[in-house]
């Protein structure tokens, strides 16, 4: 089967973060998919995480006795290091339980430092949502399953196209345009509700 089980990466610029950070969550998948030999309509779902990235410093910094390293090969096709040498990198922070697996670079120490600014942002994320729960006399307990119901938005491709967020009810027709990434409208409607929410 195709496809990819996970994948990670950067955005620079300034005010990225802010912009972005309402992108978390549970995002739905309609299509034919093309991994189904009956031609049938399949719904798929994804888990989108976004972190900032932290200097390792004051509060952001995680003591070496809170973590559980561990390293494993790489998997992958070609280059030299693939199933050589042991360069994956998977961290645990044995107080919360949250991980990271690395396996992006070439080395067992890039791989680390990637995975150690992940996690400093991992946990400032959960630090936050907690702080912000516990402002508006929520449970702390924040979990996110990967599940009918609990999506953010919905990207139906078959068997009409729309795209249509579930938080703000804003939706588009242009699905291609969406899935390539013009996704401005769908940031600033989340934005104007929690204005109109006064949550920002």
């Amino acid at each position: 089967m195709g496809g990819y089980r996970s994948v990670a990466f950067e955005i620079s610029g300034a005010g990225v973060y802010g912009a972005l950070k309402h992108e978390a969550g549970v995002h739905r998948l309609v299509r034919m998919s093309p991994f189904n030999a009956a031609g049938k309509r399949q719904t798929s779902f994804s888990l989108v995480e976004v972190l900032p990235k932290l200097p390792d410093i004051g509060e952001a910094h995680i003591p070496e006795s809170e973590l559980d390293i561990s390293f494993a090969r790489s998997g992958g096709a070609g280059g030299q290091n693939v199933n050589k040498r042991d360069t994956a990198v998977r961290i645990v922070h044995k107080p919360t339980g949250l991980s990271v697996h690395v396996t992006s670079e070439r080395s067992q120490m890039q791989n680390r430092e990637k995975g150690l600014a992940m996690l400093r942002g991992k946990l400032w994320e959960m630090r936050e949502r907690a702080r912000e729960a516990e402002e508006r006399g929520l449970s702390t307990g924040i979990s996110t399953k990967i599940e009918w119901g609990s999506q953010i938005r919905s990207y139906v491709l078959h068997p009409y196209q729309r795209v249509v967020d579930h938080r703000t009810l804003h939706e588009r027709h242009d699905v291609e345009k969406v899935l390539d990434g013009d996704i401005e409208s769908f940031i600033d409607a989340k934005k104007n509700l929690d204005t109109q929410a006064g949550t920002v």
